[in-house]
């Protein structure tokens, strides 16, 4: 079976073939390391930058993890994110905060449709000194760096929760720490566990009571190395392939803990109701497809892990699922609006998608149909999302190097699951 896909560069356009090679039918068995986290690493470089003692390994290699990197280490003038929503997140508050900065903070065409509001407002209830370069309340944003007197603010609960963790990231170098009051019900809540237990591991003591996050000011940290752990988002891909794979089929992934951090990690109990059963090994992940037996319908609520609705909505339809995903409100406003984007993609192979402000509901078919492009719409998710599917039908994935974006060896790493790649 064929998939084709092709990359555009800067400097030229390459067309390629991806030809998947299933050792034994649709049978699968790989060993792949992926790089540590996007989301822990982004967390931690602005750390390292406020607590220069300490030091992070296992950084992931992705494109928003270095514009991040080259962002931190910028004081004035332009700072240019592209399309990286977590840099622009992060920098706002992080820019925001730090005495003598003066930068103008823009990113991509996307990146300036992408609303930004609620952060800046709640940052200069704070104190600080940010204005609108262009269109009221989106990127580019021009910021001076100040010391922040104000230690009490609150934010809508149901947005994402980037804002929330931008705030809490830079709290403890806030004279007086930070009171955040998230109105409504919280979305995305692992996030901020996520943030709230790499400021515990530094030493910042955290309270999240209800809906107040109180954290206290730490003024120098201890010198301590953190280990970024595997990317849980990346390892949705490889699921989706066991889930489509014959019964048997086994695929190792490293390096990863039962006790994540990563919201994503609840990947382990999601892929259960499509046969993969998860074995946590000393360092790694074991995916194995248990049985055919599946359900056929499939519902649930992703407001904690919206990341990976493009992939269970890809399985679904792989696997003749009906699925119906909510708690999907923020998609909308990331690399692209992520609800638009799969109802197109997901018709063009034969399903019948409907969505809300919220969700995604599927009716699958078992005839998918054959030899479609499909459309990334600058969103490394919707590349990696369907490439699974290359197991069930011919497909086309047009310009897949939009994976750097959080996983550049995305199609290298793919080969090792039984694919292909010639150039043409």
């Amino acid at each position: 079976m064929d998939a084709y896909y092709r990359c555009s560069k800067k400097t030229n356009s390459l067309t390629l073939k991806l030809h998947l090679s299933k050792p034994d039918k649709d049978l699968l068995n790989a060993n792949i390391r992926i790089t540590g986290s996007k989301s822990e690493t982004n967390r931690l470089l602005l750390l390292q930058s406020l607590y220069p003692d300490i030091s992070v390994a296992n950084h992931s290699n992705s494109d928003d993890a270095q514009v991040m990197q080259k962002g931190l280490e910028i004081a004035a003038g332009e700072v240019d994110i592209h399309h990286a929503g977590t840099a622009m997140r992060f920098l706002t508050s992080y820019f925001a905060c730090t005495e003598g900065t003066s930068v103008l903070l823009t990113g991509s065409k996307r990146m300036k449709e992408r609303p930004i509001k609620i952060l800046v407002e709640a940052l200069r209830t704070l104190g600080a000194n940010i204005e609108y370069a262009e269109k009221e309340g989106y990127p580019p944003l021009r910021i001076l760096g100040k010391r922040l007197e104000g230690n009490k603010v609150s934010l809508p609960a149901d947005v994402s929760s980037q804002y929330i963790s931008s705030l809490l990231l830079v709290a403890p170098r806030l004279p007086k720490g930070l009171k955040l009051e998230l109105i409504g019900k919280i979305t995305s809540v692992p996030y901020i566990k996520m943030t709230l237990g790499l400021l515990n591991d530094l030493g910042v003591r955290t309270y999240f009571t209800d809906n107040t996050i109180t954290i206290d000011p730490l003024h120098k940290a201890e010198e301590k190395t953190f280990v970024v752990e595997s990317d849980w988002s990346a390892a949705s891909y490889y699921y989706s392939l066991v889930a489509m794979g014959a019964v048997g089929s086994e695929i190792t992934l490293t390096a990863y803990k039962k006790d994540s951090l990563q919201g994503d990690s609840v990947l382990a109990e999601i892929y259960k109701a499509f046969g993969v059963e998860t074995s946590f090994l000393e360092h790694s992940i074991l995916l194995k497809k248990s049985t055919d037996s599946l359900a056929k319908e499939l519902t649930l609520d992703l407001a904690n892990a919206p990341d990976i609705a493009q992939t269970i909505a890809v399985t679904c339809l792989g696997l003749d699922m009906d699925c119906h995903l909510t708690g999907l409100h923020t998609l909308p406003i990331k690399e692209t609006d992520r609800l638009a984007a799969m109802k197109t993609e997901l018709e063009k192979l034969g399903a019948t998608v409907s969505t809300t402000e919220e969700s995604l509901t599927l009716n699958a078919t078992k005839n998918l149909v054959q030899n479609q492009n499909i459309d990334t719409y600058n969103d490394h998710r919707m590349a990696m999302a369907f490439a699974p599917l290359a197991l069930k039908v011919d497909l086309g994935i047009n310009d897949a190097m939009v994976v750097s974006k959080s996983y550049p060896d995305f199609w290298k790493d793919l080969k090792k699951a039984g694919f292909g790649i010639r150039e043409y």
